[in-house]
């Protein structure tokens, strides 16, 4: 499956989700945008949280590591964490090629009140990143 960065949503910290419903459940594959990964550059280390951790939207839940800065990563969704990319860490430069496909970081079941009205549709995000560029 390919995601098309058009069709996800982001917050303002640059993490984008990936919301599916299915059955009675819905699921956000989590990650960071290619404009994030451009600004901090050479990344050398990334934090992930276990499987079973609650996430908040809004609030941290690791963080990254680039030669110049660490930065924290803020998830976009409240819900529990099913499943972690665990390669990810190992593989981080192939994070720069492929952001939104190979370079996903956690799957969380979102939880009733999940946060997404939080989020911005790819345009609000575009805006953002050449605002602050």
């Amino acid at each position: 499956m390919s995601r098309d960065p058009s069709q996800l949503l982001y917050a303002e910290t640059h993490e984008w989700a990936d919301l599916v419903t299915d059955a009675d459940q819905s699921i956000a594959t989590v990650g960071i945008s290619a404009f994030a990964i451009e600004q901090l550059n050479d990344l050398v280390y990334m934090d992930l949280p276990e499987v079973g951790k609650a996430v908040v939207a809004g609030e941290e839940f690791g963080e990254v590591e680039s030669v110049k800065a660490v930065s924290p990563l803020y998830s976009p969704v409240t819900g529990e964490v099913i499943e972690v990319h665990a390669d990810l860490p190992d593989q981080l430069d192939q994070l720069n090629d492929d952001p939104y496909n190979f370079g996903w970081i956690l799957k969380v079941k979102l939880a009733d009140n999940d946060g997404r009205d939080r989020l911005m549709d790819h345009a609000a995000y575009e805006k953002q990143c050449a605002d602050a560029g």
